[in-house]
């Protein structure tokens, strides 16, 4: 094994954040595919028409998923169809969630469900870079106080390892229908953090 010293640094950076992401979804029970998947396209059209009513834009609305599947009574009959359209919302209006939400109820009513909400962080070089450097710092006061100890010098760098972790603050519902959502209901976005853990090894001069 080659002699020398590994270490593990870890540095955090902090920024507030300035995305909200909103995963919505509009979902219809139907005797039929054709109703179901009718009723579905409708609704989704009406929540996305009444979310660029409160200001989001049309290319702020992506479509995460679309399923269509039958629901089966006892044995293998099919007793109906389910259709479903998903649709993330991006917004930097961080304090909307409750005026967007409502509009979305009142334009699908009971079709309407919350999957996920997301405060996020739009730009995270800055936050990677500045983790990093601290990681970095931490990881040769680390390798010096070591060397010291052995009474060995370091030398070169051999190898560098980095993982990096970041976790946005993160609300899952299944809650649906008209009247579900408190239109005074607020969040606080709150900061995101991001962590760098680096593995340096030297080598002994």
């Amino acid at each position: 094994m080659d002699s020398g010293i590994t270490v593990t640094g870890t540095g955090q950076a902090t920024a507030p954040a300035d995305l909200l992401r909103l995963t919505l979804s509009v979902g219809h029970d139907a005797a039929d595919v054709a109703t179901a998947v009718a009723r579905v396209a409708e609704r989704t059209d009406a929540v996305q028409a009444a979310l660029q009513d409160q200001g989001v834009a049309a290319a702020e609305i992506e479509t995460s998923s679309v399923s269509v599947h039958p629901q089966y009574k006892d044995g293998m009959s099919a007793a109906g169809y389910r259709a479903s359209h998903s649709m993330t919302v991006t917004t930097k209006d961080l304090t909307g969630f409750g005026r967007l939400l409502n509009a979305a109820v009142d334009a699908a009513g009971n079709d309407l469900g919350l999957e996920h909400l997301q405060f996020d962080v739009a730009e995270k070089k800055a936050l990677l870079d500045q983790a990093r450097e601290l990681a970095f710092a931490q990881a040769r006061e680390k390798a010096g106080q070591l060397a010291a100890l052995a009474e060995q010098p370091l030398g070169s760098i051999a190898a560098v390892a980095e993982t990096y972790g970041y976790a946005p603050f993160q609300l899952q519902s299944a809650a649906k229908g008209a009247g579900a959502y408190d239109s005074q209901l607020r969040l606080a976005p709150g900061e995101q953090t991001i962590e760098v853990s680096l593995e340096v090894r030297w080598a002994w001069a």
